[in-house]
């Protein structure tokens, strides 16, 4: 009766260690909040059903700004696809990530990561540029995506029939 009791009691106190660790991700749909470029809170929720191809980038970086007129070329030549492009900016100055908008010229879907450190965290992110790509349900595709600049995402969107 004791060994009835110990097992579940012991599978109760790791699941409860487990969980209080940081490293953990939350759910999903948490990761995926953002806000846009009037300060509004936006979440991946209105991609559902197609591919998204996220550009994690800074205002400061500079291979990140050298990858915007391959990103912005990759958006026009699979426009109307099956396929969304969101750029999320890490800066911790969000007027400086405003202003390389506005002097970029920038369009579609500008987001800001507003301190969502979960997503910087889930995705092991060191170093930008990075790209990441989900699929039609939200889930990681390719968690090191190849950059706009590459040809290998032409093969990779190629291969997902995008």
């Amino acid at each position: 009766m004791k060994k009835k009791l110990i097992l579940p009691l012991l599978g109760a106190i790791i699941t409860l260690v487990f969980a209080s660790f940081s490293f953990l991700p939350k759910a999903d749909k948490e990761l995926y909040t953002f806000k846009d470029l009037k300060g509004e809170k936006v979440d991946f929720k209105q991609f559902e059903g197609k591919y998204v191809y996220i550009d994690v980038w800074a205002s400061w970086c500079g291979p990140c700004l050298r990858e915007i007129p391959s990103l912005q070329d990759l958006e026009k030549k699979h426009h109307g696809k099956d396929v969304v492009f969101v750029s999320l900016s890490v800066d911790q100055d969000t007027e400086a990530w405003k202003k390389m908008v506005i002097k970029k010229g920038l369009e579609g879907n500008q987001f800001h990561f507003a301190d969502n450190n979960d997503f910087v965290q889930k995705f092991n992110i060191q170093s930008i540029p990075r790209f990441i790509l989900l699929d039609k349900k939200g889930k990681v595709k390719a968690a090191d995506a190849p950059r706009p600049s590459s040809e290998d995402i032409e093969k990779l969107f190629e291969q997902l029939g995008i």
